[in-house]
C-alpha cells in the first residue's frame, strides 16, 4: 500500500507539470508565469550562469577610495573565484585572481597595504603590478619563464568612483555596459561621494531572488510594514545592461518613515531625480539605490545555487560627511539599511526552501512584477540552454 501511494503521488505531480514553463515565464506579462523552480534551485543552471553570465559581464566590487593609496589591497570573493583589487606603487588600480601561479594557494585575505604579495605556502612573491618577483628553487626548471608566471589579471574599469571587474579579456567597455545610466544619474555627482559604511550578510538563497526583490515594491507594505511601509513606484525606461524603478517620494527613503532625513537634498539635482529614489539593478549582480541625499548598494556575490554573499554599502556627499554631527546623523541611515536587508533575505531564505517543494508550480505574475520578469528574461537570453 505504501508503494502504491508513493507511485500514485508521483504520477499526480508529473501530470501537473507545465510543459512550456520557460516560455510562459518569458511571454507577455499579461498571462506570464513566474520562473520555474529550477531557475533558482538547480546546480546545473548555476554552473551555466557562472560561465555565461558571471564570466562575461561587468560586476561591481568596491569604491576606489577603499584602495586609495599605493600598495592598498582588498581581497574579495566573486562568482568566478577569489580576487585581489590592488593599487600599485605606480598609483594604478588593478585586479588579479587571488591564486598563486605555483600550485594555486590563496594569497591574501581581508584588506591591507604592501608593495609585494607573498604566497604563504611556498613564498613565491609578486610585485604590486602582478609581475612575478621571486620564485624559490625554480632555477633550471625546463620551460619555466618568470615573465609568463605573473598573476592572472582581470579587466578593471571605474565609473564615478565605483570599481567594476570583468573576466573577459575583450568585449564592451564598462560605459558601454552601463548604457544611459551615467547620464541619468549625472546630477547626483556620485564621483564626489564617499563610502562610510558597509555590512556583509550570508543569505542562504539564490542570487536572483535577491535582485528580483530589489526590483518591485509589491512586497513593501507587507514584508516591510513595520519599517519602510507601502511604497509607490514607476518603472524606468533604460538602455544598456541595467533596469530600475523609482520609488516616488518627496523625501529620501533612505531613513525609516518616522525619521526626518538628517541631511539635506543634494544641490543641483534635476527634476526627475527630485521625484524620488532610484532602485536600479546593474545586471547581473548589484543594486544601486540612489536617493536625494545619499546612495547605497546591495552587492550580491553568488557562491552557489542556493547561497550568496550580500554586501550593503552606503555613500554620502562630502558636504554631509563634513558635518560635525555626521556620525550621529548617519546612524539613522545605517539602521534603515540593516533592518530592511534583514527582513528581505529572511523571507528569501524561506522562499528558497519553498521552491524545493514537489508541489510548487509557477504562479501568475502581477503587473507590479514587470521588472522582475524583465530581469529573468535578461538572464535566460544569455544562457545557451535551460533544463527541461
Amino acid at each position: 500500500m505504501h508503494c502504491q501511494r508513493a507511485t500514485s503521488t508521483i504520477a499526480f505531480v508529473t501530470s501537473r507539470k507545465e510543459p512550456n514553463a520557460w516560455e510562459r515565464a518569458n511571454g507577455p506579462l499579461n498571462g506570464a508565469k513566474s520562473m520555474p523552480a529550477k531557475f533558482y534551485t538547480s546546480p546545473a543552471v548555476y554552473e551555466v550562469e557562472r560561465e555565461h553570465i558571471f564570466g562575461q559581464y561587468w560586476f561591481f566590487v568596491c569604491r576606489a577610495e577603499m584602495v586609495a593609496d599605493p600598495g592598498d589591497f582588498r581581497a574579495v570573493e566573486t562568482a568566478g573565484g577569489p580576487v585581489i583589487v590592488m593599487r600599485g606603487v605606480d598609483g594604478k588600480l588593478r585586479a588579479f585572481a587571488n591564486v598563486c601561479r605555483h600550485r594555486g594557494a590563496l594569497l591574501l585575505r581581508g584588506t591591507g597595504t604592501g608593495n609585494r604579495i607573498v604566497c604563504p605556502y611556498h613564498a613565491w612573491s609578486y610585485n604590486s603590478d602582478g609581475t612575478l618577483a621571486t620564485c624559490p628553487d625554480m632555477q633550471g626548471v625546463d620551460g619555466f619563464d618568470p615573465d609568463d608566471n605573473g598573476l592572472a589579471a582581470l579587466r578593471l574599469e571605474t565609473w564615478s568612483g565605483f570599481v567594476f571587474l570583468n573576466y573577459r579579456t575583450d568585449g564592451p567597455s564598462l560605459l558601454e555596459h552601463l548604457g544611459d545610466l551615467p547620464a541619468r544619474m549625472a546630477t547626483h555627482r556620485m564621483d564626489e561621494m564617499r563610502c562610510t559604511w558597509t555590512k556583509t550578510y550570508y543569505p542562504k538563497c539564490n542570487w536572483k531572488l535577491i535582485l528580483e526583490n530589489s526590483l518591485e515594491t509589491y512586497h513593501t507594505g507587507i514584508l516591510h510594514k513595520n519599517t519602510v511601509g507601502r511604497q509607490t513606484s514607476r518603472t524606468l525606461h533604460t538602455s544598456g545592461n541595467w533596469r530600475g524603478i523609482q520609488v516616488l517620494s518627496g523625501r529620501s527613503v533612505a531613513t525609516l518613515p518616522g525619521v526626518v532625513p538628517p541631511f539635506p537634498v543634494m544641490s543641483g539635482l534635476d527634476a526627475d531625480a527630485l521625484l524620488g529614489t532610484y532602485f536600479t539593478v546593474i545586471q547581473p549582480t548589484v543594486q544601486f539605490a540612489i536617493a536625494q541625499d545619499c546612495m547605497w548598494w546591495l552587492n550580491v556575490t553568488p557562491v552557489g545555487h542556493d547561497r550568496s554573499i550580500l554586501e550593503v554599502g552606503g555613500c554620502f556627499p562630502r558636504a554631509a560627511i563634513d558635518d560635525p554631527e555626521f556620525e550621529s546623523k548617519a546612524a539613522a541611515y545605517y539602521e534603515r539599511w540593516d533592518a530592511v536587508a534583514l527582513e528581505d533575505f529572511g523571507v528569501l531564505e524561506q522562499q528558497q526552501l519553498a521552491l524545493g517543494s514537489l508541489l510548487h508550480r509557477p504562479g501568475s505574475l502581477s503587473w507590479r512584477d514587470d521588472e522582475v520578469q524583465a530581469f529573468g528574461k535578461w538572464v535566460c537570453e544569455r544562457l545557451p540552454e535551460l533544463p527541461v
